[in-house]
């Protein structure tokens, strides 16, 4: 059993090496999907992660799959195509249309855990500045990818991206990874994209402590 946090409480999450390793990194229930325990969550590198009719649960899996900036790494047919393309690459102008993007279903998926609860919650965050989207346009001004995630000091922790064209959503990246706002992006999740591009697995109590170090105590609230 994982312990049931009282929503009628301010936020307080057990210590993480509680954390389940099966399922992997599953730490608690419950709580609220608002701002203070979203900032709390982050901040100590926990997430929610929950399907339309399930009980909010909250997450730190381990390893944690993470891309310091200064490892990005592109190869060398997408070099190519960022040399020739048009593609155009915004933030934050259009932060609800992303994530009902990254909300649809996918190839051998019945449905998504980006719920409406969840589109409400982040939409809160990105009003806060304290969460963002970046936009891949092509000619025609079609929205064809893009990613979002949560953003706290030099940390920027993805939670989803979409692509309707090729390298869409790792133009994103690339332009995310090279806003020289952060030094490091959470994955969350092992994934052959993003060890692709560099990504690399680091243990939880790693991840913790790069997260007292670039996240600043104050962040977000």
């Amino acid at each position: 059993m994982v312990p049931w946090l009282d929503p009628r409480m301010p936020p307080h999450f057990p210590d993480t090496r509680q954390a389940l390793s099966e399922p992997n990194g599953l730490l608690a229930a419950g709580g609220q999907l608002s701002k203070p325990w979203l900032i709390e969550a982050y901040r100590r590198g926990i997430f929610p992660w929950f399907n339309e009719n399930d009980p909010l649960m909250w997450w730190t899996p381990a390893p944690r799959t993470v891309l310091f900036v200064d490892k990005l790494r592109i190869n060398r047919s997408m070099h190519k195509f960022m040399k020739k393309t048009r593609y155009r690459i915004t933030r934050d102008k259009r932060f609800v249309e992303v994530m009902q993007a990254c909300a649809e279903p996918r190839k051998d998926q019945l449905g998504s855990w980006i719920t409406s609860a969840m589109i409400e919650a982040y939409t809160q965050l990105n009003k806060a500045g304290c969460a963002h989207s970046w936009e891949c346009w092509n000619d025609d001004n079609i929205l064809v990818g893009g990613l979002y995630g949560v953003s706290m000091g030099q940390v920027f922790f993805g939670e989803s991206m979409f692509s309707r064209a090729d390298y869409a959503s790792r133009c994103c990246l690339v332009a995310l990874a090279q806003s020289g706002q952060y030094r490091m992006i959470d994955c969350q999740m092992k994934t052959t994209h993003l060890m692709s591009m560099g990504a690399e697995e680091i243990t939880r109590e790693r991840f913790e402590a790069l997260l007292g170090q670039y996240v600043p105590s104050q962040a977000c609230r």
